[in-house]
């Protein structure tokens, strides 16, 4: 045994852990032999034997056994050099264990999606049933509701407002009010594309997402990247917010992932316990990249969005020889802002090694492009999502930072609760399984999405290559609730729809009736950015000019589109928004009112390098978002932000 601590204690540091397990394994290896010699010796003594004795060492032999084969299972994956034994064993088992579930539930779904009009039918009036003797329930007649068609017939189509009553009586501490179930937290919507909103969220509804999303979507991407099921940790960029209580007690904030809600899965991730103790982002965000560089052997960069790596990337152009300095030395900067508790932890697990500190050098002054495969080799995939207004940000990162390492784009979820999920890892445009289960679905036609109660379609009733408005009922007590996503039918999986997810409905550019969506400037834009040869846009965000009449002195007497720009390198001029304009002219609609001369041409004002940065934490001090759950609006409806734009102009 002392050989083995010797070894352990000696060699360089990329073979600790292997070491370590190797150990652990000829250890068990010898006890093992030692337990199933003496069992077997015991069973065929029939001097001692009766049934227990022989169930007892029958069932002695099967559990030691199952050890060593646990063991070696583990001590042939690839595993990061910073894990403890225990670290290690929680992982695989874990692992197994999500695995395990994702196969049951995925069966489940595939049986769910081939009757969805039966699966639908039965989530609704099971959901009418248990609710009917809430206040919600009796106020509005939930005892007389019998069919899908009775539900459609009498209840009305709703907004947030419809509910905030409600909700206040919840946050009160008023019990059975939205469902018989109390909530777990009152989830708080980004508000930075409109107004937050306050969403219950119930233990059911919670563990329904991780059985339900989760479990399978884990299943799914293990199929399609074998290598993710290895031992190596996780990057994972999230922060952990500051939550307060209603009245009631009952936690309000963000109910997207936390460190808060995931203490029981820290020890996957390559940042430190004492790193996710930091309250304010960029310390939080530096901490996060220097344990992740420190790891070689990383396995996998998370986040939310897609926003939050290209963040982080930035960051890591902007700090790359600070964090070198510390992984040669040992010790966090000591110009960094946090508390020296919180310092001496991470000082003492940030181990001094200029071999890694050296490497990386070397490849930060090759440049940024394909980062993340030259520092972190075995990098298997990128899990963040990048559809909808993150779509930018994922082009960038597929194109540059991480070119040649995949990107799995996994869930299409809302503070409301699981919407829907893709089963096709390897697809390369994102598209959304929309989870029968998970919510009661009705989609309104595009074209009938300004009329205050129209007429809806169920999941079955869809059409492949149509657009559609959302509706959700869901399992927290929003009914027929209208949240504002559109999206685009793109086939179907059995008798389910397969969406795209297009754009939010508050996200449009609209001054004379004309409606332009995100996704409709965004395809203009991309297209028109691929011929700058000579400038990459890093961000951008519209806003009409009309909002900024009351902040500015020059006003116009004709609107128009003003879009703020930040790019890598180069100068934005007027040529570059006529071709925006130019572009944007394809639209039948925008044509015609800029043809008739009621909307004026495109302007672009170039903003300086870091100014979306400083936007998002100016966001982040005067909304409710987290950065977990910040989401950089296409269009700006709030004059402050745009005219904090306006502030970090060039010009």
């Amino acid at each position: 045994m002392k050989l083995w601590y010797e070894l352990e204690i000696h060699c360089p540091v990329g073979m600790k852990s292997k070491v370590k397990i190797f150990s652990s394994f000829i250890c068990i290896a010898m006890l093992l032999f030692t337990g199933n010699t003496f069992c077997f010796e015991f069973i065929r003594d029939k001097s001692s034997w009766n049934m227990w004795s022989k169930i007892i060492a029958v069932s002695v032999c099967m559990a030691s056994t199952g050890c060593g084969l646990i063991a070696y299972d583990i001590y042939r994956k690839r595993t990061s050099d910073r894990h403890s034994w225990k670290g290690l064993f929680d992982q695989y088992i874990g692992i197994t264990g999500v695995r395990f579930l994702g196969k049951i539930f995925r069966h489940k779904l595939d049986k769910a999606v081939k009757d969805c009009q039966r699966t639908q039918e039965d989530f609704l009036i099971a959901k009418i049933r248990e609710c009917e003797n809430t206040a919600y329930g009796n106020d509005h007649g939930f005892s007389e509701i019998k069919s899908v068609d009775d539900f459609r017939r009498t209840h009305p189509i709703t907004r947030y407002q419809y509910f905030e009553s409600y909700i206040s009586r919840v946050a009160s501490g008023e019990e059975c009010v939205m469902t018989p179930e109390c909530p777990i937290v009152l989830g708080v919507t980004s508000g930075t594309s409109g107004k937050s909103s306050m969403i219950p969220m119930t233990k059911k509804q919670s563990t329904f997402f991780f059985t339900n999303g989760i479990a399978v979507l884990f299943d799914a991407m293990v199929y399609a990247y074998p290598a993710v099921e290895q031992l190596q940790k996780t990057l994972k960029l999230f922060y952990t917010p500051r939550w307060h209580m209603s009245d009631a007690g009952i936690p309000i904030g963000p109910n997207s992932s936390s460190p808060t809600n995931s203490k029981h899965l820290l020890n996957l991730y390559s940042t430190p316990r004492p790193g996710f103790d930091i309250m304010t982002e960029p310390e939080a965000l530096y901490v996060h990249l220097l344990f992740g560089l420190a790891d070689k052997h990383l396995g996998i960069i998370e986040a939310n969005f897609a926003s939050l790596i290209y963040a982080a990337m930035v960051s890591l152009r902007s700090n790359w020889q600070q964090l070198c300095d510390d992984i040669e030395h040992g010790l966090v900067d000591p110009q960094l802002n946090i508390n020296d508790n919180t310092r001496s932890g991470l000082n003492d697990l940030l181990r001094k090694d200029p071999r890694r500190a050296k490497y990386l050098r070397e490849q930060f002054d090759r440049g940024f492009e394909g980062i993340v495969q030259r520092v972190w080799p075995e990098c298997n995939l990128i899990f963040c999502v990048d559809t909808g207004s993150f779509e930018h940000y994922g082009n960038i990162l597929k194109s540059f930072y991480c070119k040649g390492t995949p990107i799995y784009s996994p869930i299409y979820a809302a503070t409301e609760g699981l919407i829907g999920i893709n089963l096709w890892p390897l697809a390369e445009r994102r598209h959304y399984l929309l989870h029968p289960k998970s919510m009661f679905f009705e989609l309104i036609p595009i074209e009938d999405t300004s009329k205050d109660q129209p007429d809806t379609l169920l999941m079955h009733q869809v059409e492949v290559g149509k657009t559609y408005e959302l509706l959700m009922t869901n399992q927290s007590g929003l009914y027929r609730y209208r949240f504002g996503d559109v999206v685009n039918v793109t086939g179907f999986y059995y008798e389910c729809p397969i969406v795209e997810f297009m754009y939010r409905q508050g996200q449009f550019l609209n001054v004379r009736g004309e409606k332009i969506s995100e996704k409709t400037f965004y395809t203009a834009l991309k297209y028109v950015s691929a011929q700058w040869t000579e400038i990459t846009v890093n961000d951008y965000t519209c806003v009409e000019s009309v909002t900024l009449d009351d902040v500015t002195e020059n006003k116009t007497s004709l609107p128009h589109y003003i879009v703020f720009m930040e790019v890598e390198e180069g100068s934005l001029s007027d040529k570059h928004a006529q071709m925006i304009d130019d572009e944007l002219r394809k639209s039948y609609v925008y044509e015609s009112f800029r043809k008739k001369g009621s909307i004026g041409p495109i302007k672009i004002v170039q903003v300086t390098k870091g100014a979306f940065q400083d936007m998002r934490q100016f966001m982040l001090s005067n909304t409710q978002a987290t950065s977990n759950q910040f989401k950089v609006p296409r269009v700006l409806r709030k004059a402050e932000a745009a005219k904090f734009m306006l502030e970090h102009s060039l010009k």
